[in-house]
């Protein structure tokens, strides 16, 4: 596929890019190049290759997700005369 000079105006104005005029004939042809190689990569059949998430076996080296500490929520609010259901209430700041 080739491109021509508007198109790649066009292009550039739609990315909001500002290009030297000099430069166009060069983006014609990497763009091209960029199209083309799309267009090989599309013909390719992939029927029967399942989805991956990352192209390499790779396993996570975070620590699993363990419960390490007790709940002390009644030692924690032990320190305030202001609490309900668990919760410490504070003053109204919002009107």
């Amino acid at each position: 596929m080739s491109l021509d000079k508007s198109e790649i105006q066009k292009i550039a104005w739609l990315a909001r890019l500002a290009i030297n005029e000099e430069d166009i004939a060069n983006y014609c042809h990497e763009l091209a190049e960029i199209v083309n190689m799309m267009e090989q990569m599309n013909s390719v059949d992939t029927t029967d290759i399942a989805p991956l998430a990352h192209p390499l076996e790779v396993f996570s080296r975070l620590r699993t997700d363990d419960v390490t500490e007790t709940n002390q929520r009644e030692n924690f609010q032990s320190n305030t005369s202001e609490k309900k259901d668990g919760y410490y209430l504070v003053p109204k700041v919002i009107e």
